[in-house]
């Protein structure tokens, strides 16, 4: 062809005017499989659900937490399907509340989208499909070795880490030095459950890479290469894994930190961190607002964890207070470090934050979180860290106390504070 692709003849539903699709199906008629980008996904203000920022605290059903696009085509022959997506994001029991805005937010995704496929492409058509492919699979290689060895420096470990709503995950590492490779297993997980901490198996998937790469000393690329030493088991029906209609909404945010501590746990390494991504939206009809909150770091063998700092899972940055200030109408009265809030330890815990933002017109405020009631374990000795806590302060000044998934109606005049938990110390003093 002229633009440098092979010509294939195939069967099925696959349009010649899509070349992404035709190199797809050419690698699978190959037997090969070009390794997948990890996926960096872009967060909607607001998708609809039961409150403003589509984070309600109290969801029970997918339904409860906004519009579901289920295999939907968000472009056809060229043309972003505008009236369908509109459609779809007005129906359901809990329609979004800013379609144009979601809109906006969905054509900038699939510029970025079609942006990386032009850039495959250019690259497939100066080296050709056979050096691209054999230098993917060169970077899953390397990634697996990698991970062979740091697992050929672990032992087995078992860990059990309750949450706030009394629900557990469960996980024991079992490791085989001869082949270095490593079984994951989170049989004694709690099953689903009735609240929206469910997570789907992509996200506990998503933080068993996670931290087996982070033990990887190499610079090398997150990737699928990572996982091939890694047997996982989740039992279906579990927490970790259920089935379709669970409300999901704090699996992502919340749960996926509480198995990346787990695995630390057990593995010995590092005590637990925040925990939490202290999920705060706030929103009325026009506004609608969404941020993850920072805390510390756990300690470990040889360092000292990290003050006021996204953890693991959530790696969100803030939006800078002149431009939150600008947009929405809320002021930033205080945001600092929430001394001595790590754990103690030979290496102490980081500390985490305070945050407290003034409300200039009524909104209705969330919070899902997690670490208010079960501390971030301290590890080999060192001492947990304080858990979060979260207050509305009213303009006359008397404070209500905000649980960890809760929500507020507020007025203007009316504040939010939040203290985020610290993170274990290591190790005895």
């Amino acid at each position: 062809r002229e633009d440098g692709l092979p010509v294939i003849t195939v069967t099925g539903d696959v349009s010649e005017d899509d070349p992404a699709a035709a190199d797809r199906v050419q690698t699978a008629l190959r037997g090969e499989i070009i390794p997948d980008v990890m996926a960096r996904f872009g967060v909607q203000a607001d998708i609809g659900g039961l409150t403003p920022g589509s984070m309600p605290p109290d969801s029970k059903t997918l339904e409860d937490e906004g519009v579901l696009f289920d295999s939907e085509l968000l472009v056809s022959a060229g043309a972003f399907c505008e009236t369908e997506t509109q459609k779809t994001l007005a129906s359901g029991p809990y329609p979004a509340r800013n379609p144009a805005q979601n809109i906006a937010d969905l054509k900038a995704q699939v510029a970025a989208c079609t942006r990386g496929g032009d850039a495959l492409r250019a690259m497939i058509a100066e080296f050709g499909l056979d050096t691209v492919e054999a230098y993917t699979r060169h970077v899953q290689d390397n990634a697996e070795a990698a991970v062979r060895q740091a697992i050929g420096a672990l032992t087995n470990g078992h860990f059990r880490y309750e949450m706030d709503n009394g629900a557990a995950v469960e996980v024991r590492v079992t490791i085989d030095h001869a082949s270095r490779a490593a079984t994951v297993d989170f049989t004694g997980t709690s099953a689903q459950l009735p609240d929206n901490f469910n997570a789907p198996l992509s996200v506990c998937r998503a933080a068993v890479l996670y931290v087996f790469r982070t033990l990887v000393d190499d610079d090398i690329p997150m990737n699928e290469g990572c996982l091939r030493p890694i047997t996982l088991i989740v039992p279906e029906g579990s927490m970790l894994n259920p089935g379709a209609g669970a409300a999901v909404v704090a699996g992502n945010v919340e749960t996926s930190q509480v198995i990346c501590d787990a695995l630390y746990g057990a593995l010995g390494v590092m005590a637990a961190a925040q925990g939490t991504m202290n999920n705060l939206t706030f929103g009325n009809a026009r506004h609608q607002y969404y941020e993850t909150i920072a805390g510390g770091s756990g300690a470990g063998p040889d360092f000292d964890g990290a003050d006021a700092v996204q953890t693991h899972m959530t790696n969100s940055r803030l939006t800078d207070p002149e431009v939150l200030e600008l947009r929405f109408p809320v002021r930033v009265e205080n945001f600092a470090v929430r001394r001595d809030s790590g754990g103690a330890g030979r290496h102490k815990g980081g500390d985490g934050v305070i945050r407290r933002l003034a409300f200039l017109e009524p909104m209705t405020v969330s919070l899902l979180a997690n670490r208010r009631r079960v501390a971030p374990f301290g590890l080999s000795g060192g001492a947990d860290a304080k858990p979060g806590a979260g207050r509305v302060i009213r303009k006359n000044g008397t404070s209500e106390p905000l649980a960890a998934t809760a929500r507020a109606e507020v007025q203007s005049g009316d504040a939010v504070e939040i203290e985020t938990p610290g993170g274990g110390g290591f190790g005895r003093v």
